[in-house]
């Protein structure tokens, strides 16, 4: 069983690479929102990004980054504590959303998608992602019905390895220019530096990720599963 200090430090790589992409989505999801339904009296980030709907690529990116990023983690073999870590996302999840609907003013359903400097919705936030990133790191041990589902997209992937390959350069591309014209916007609005941090910092992330992985060319060398 490889238990090395190296092989935890990787595994909690994997982890923070999936919940970094899971941040991305969230942070983003919140500013997509906020540019529909204030359409089209407010053009975010203008003019350092020149449409709104550029988000979508961002969205993919940290989508298209999950997969090699809970790979990295699944070719480890750390062992378990008790229990799968499935077991614990579901439990962090229900902890965090009982709290959240106990605790907090904004109803599940819309948690990211409006803006709240609150400490107890943040933090809710914070849990939620962390449950989900648990969650997805162990998905396939779920049921053997959500390992043959993942076995066939991991088949249409492999058919379509060079379009993805192309396609996470791309959204990558997309994602690191999002967060770089937030990061010019919050230069010029220094009080929104807190709450434009995470957007910016995930986005960045999302987009050098996505670049890490067409250099290492992962989706060309993915393999299909064992018939």
């Amino acid at each position: 069983m490889e238990t090395s200090v190296a092989a935890i430090l990787k595994k909690t790589f994997s982890l923070a690479l999936v919940f970094n992409a899971l941040i991305t989505i969230a942070a983003v999801a919140g500013i997509i929102f906020g540019f529909y339904r204030s359409y089209p009296y407010w053009q975010p980030y203008a003019p350092w990004l020149i449409n709104g709907n550029l988000f979508w690529f961002a969205i993919a990116a940290a989508i298209i980054n999950i997969f090699p990023s809970a790979a990295i983690g699944r070719a480890l073999h750390t062992g378990r504590f008790l229990f799968h870590h499935y077991v614990y996302g579901f439990f962090v999840l229900l902890s965090s959303s009982v709290y959240i609907t106990i605790f907090t003013p904004i109803p599940l359903p819309n948690l990211f998608l409006v803006e709240s400097n609150s400490v107890a919705v943040n933090a809710g936030r914070v849990f939620e992602l962390a449950g989900l990133t648990l969650l997805l790191d162990d998905l396939p041990d779920v049921s053997k019905k959500m390992e043959k589902g993942l076995n066939w997209i991991k088949t249409k992937a492999y058919l379509a390895r060079k379009n993805l390959h192309v396609f996470q350069f791309t959204t990558g591309c997309f994602a690191f220019y999002c967060g770089i014209s937030i990061l010019l916007d919050t230069i010029g609005n220094i009080d929104r530096a807190l709450p434009n941090s995470f957007a910016i910092v995930s986005l960045l992330l999302t987009g050098f990720t996505s670049f890490a992985c067409v250099k290492r060319k992962f989706w060309l060398k993915i393999t299909p599963p064992p018939s």
